[in-house]
This record gives C-alpha cells, sequence and structure tokens, in this order.
C-alpha cells in the first residue's frame, strides 16, 4: 500500500527469503502506487526485492502502463474473471526452488464490488481442473481479490483439497483466522495490508475522516507514509500431495504486533 508498503518489501523480504529459506513468494500489488494499481517503474522494484508472482486486482489497470508490462512480464497476474479482453493472465504455471512446479491464480470477488465481474467459482474451477494439485502442480496458490469474508470463506471451501493455500486480499484488514481446511488447504480470509496501519486502510487518516463526519469530499485520499507493517501468510506443503502441514499470519514491524512462523 503506497511508498510505506513498497519500502517495507524491499527493506524485509530479501531478508525473510533468505532466513526462512522460502522457496516461493506472492505479494498482491493492487495498491502499490498510490493507493491505485500498480506502475511498472514499481513493479520492477517490488519483482527484484525477491518476488517470483506479483498479483493485481480491481485495480489493476488504474495505471496505464500495466496495459504493455504485463504482456511482457510473466510473473504479474490480474485477475482470471476480469474483462475478457483485458491484457495479461489471471492463472500461470511458475517454476520455484528444485524444479517444482507451483501454480498462482486469482479471482475476484463479486459480493460488494464497485463493479460486476464474471463468476469468480467457474474460473477457478477451470483452472484447478488443468492442473491437478499434486500432478502437474507440486503447491497451488489461489488469491481471492474480494470484499465480503463469507465469499472468501466459500472460495476457500469450493477449493479444499485441490489448492495448498486459499488467501484474501483487498480489504487491507489481516485477520486472524488462519488454519488448515478439512481436504488439506490452508486459508485465511484476509492477508491484510503492507501499510502504514496509523491510518484508515492505508490512506492518511484526515481526508477519510471528514468524508465520514460531513459526507462533503475536500482532498483526494493520499497513503499514509509511516512505518508499515509488513503483513502476509506463511504456508509449508507436503512434496507429494501439495497439501497444507503449516500455515501461520505474518506481521512484522509497524504498529501489528510481530507474529513470525
Amino acid at each position: 500500500m503506497g511508498r510505506a508498503g513498497r519500502a517495507a518489501i524491499v527493506e524485509r523480504l530479501p531478508g525473510l527469503r533468505a532466513d526462512w529459506r522460502l522457496d516461493f513468494v506472492v505479494v498482491n500489488g493492487e495498491n502499490a502506487t498510490g493507493g491505485m494499481g500498480v506502475s511498472t517503474a514499481h513493479a520492477k522494484t517490488l519483482l527484484e526485492a525477491g518476488i517470483d508472482c506479483l498479483t493485481l486486482g480491481d485495480h489493476a489497470f488504474d495505471q496505464r502502463d500495466m496495459l504493455q508490462f504485463i504482456e511482457a512480464e510473466p510473473r504479474i497476474l490480474r485477475p482470471l474473471n476480469y474483462a475478457k479482453s483485458a491484457p495479461g493472465k489471471g492463472v500461470r504455471l511458475f517454476e520455484a526452488a528444485g524444479g517444482r512446479k507451483v501454480l498462482v491464480a486469482q479471482a475476484l470477488g463479486q459480493v460488494f464490488m464497485k463493479r460486476p465481474f464474471d463468476d469468480p467459482f467457474s474460473a477457478l474451477d477451470a483452472a484447478l481442473k488443468s492442473h491437478p494439485l499434486g500432478g502437474l502442480a507440486q503447491a497451488i496458490i489461489v488469491d481471492i481479490h474480494a470484499e465480503a469474508t463469507s465469499e472468501k470463506m466459500a472460495v476457500g471451501h469450493f477449493c479444499d483439497g485441490r489448492a495448498s493455500l486459499v488467501v484474501g486480499t483487498h480489504t487491507h484488514v489481516p485477520t486472524g483466522d488462519a488454519h488448515i481446511l478439512s481436504g488439506g488447504t490452508g486459508y485465511l480470509t484476509d492477508a491484510g495490508m503492507c501499510g502504514d496501519y496509523q491510518s484508515v486502510i492505508g490512506m492518511e487518516k484526515t481526508e477519510p475522516l471528514r468524508r465520514f463526519l460531513t459526507g462533503m469530499p475536500k482532498e483526494r485520499f493520499t497513503p499514509a507514509t509511516g512505518e508499515a507493517t509488513l503483513s502476509g501468510v506463511y504456508l509449508e506443503t507436503d512434496d507429494r500431495t501439495g497439501k497444507a502441514t503449516k500455515i501461520a499470519p505474518v506481521r512484522i514491524g509497524g504498529r501489528l504486533q510481530e507474529a513470525t512462523p
């Protein structure tokens, strides 16, 4: 989320990759540039920090240069169920450490979103059927970019046993429900934001407060620039089945209580 979130990734991710011996890292870059999408320059900076896959969201193409860059950069994914004419892809099979294959897919939710998107369940179903867990893909990560917790949970159960991890993004608020579902899929309703939590979902708080109190805008929203908390989720999987064996929230630095795997 904004400059503070980018700094948290650039400063901390290289050390985390080494210390935790991470095989594969996915980061949602949906709000990396001014809170609205991610520019080509900022995407390059984040990828250079050690990201294997950068996902987008409903603000995927707010930064117009991403329309061209996503076609040239296979590590960036936009939602599967975005407009059919949109550039880029919403699912891709990546090669991780040791030659293992990791499938990453992202879908947008429909509930409480500002514009209607295609059905995320059928889009994910097709992707998972074409890449069975433990077969073509040793691990599968699903990013469900949605507003409603109920819809994210439904996607988790829909993918249970067919994905290694279903993790929600979009609301900027980390949830405390990291657990392994009955079929072996790790689940977290929302990973939270990498950003300054002394804010209103990452935005400097004065203008959002004014609008809530008066109903009238005065200025544009601007991302908060204080020290960011790096928020996310850590997952370990079984090499044979691809199912989750351990899941833990990640909250490092800033104003949230630190929690590490």
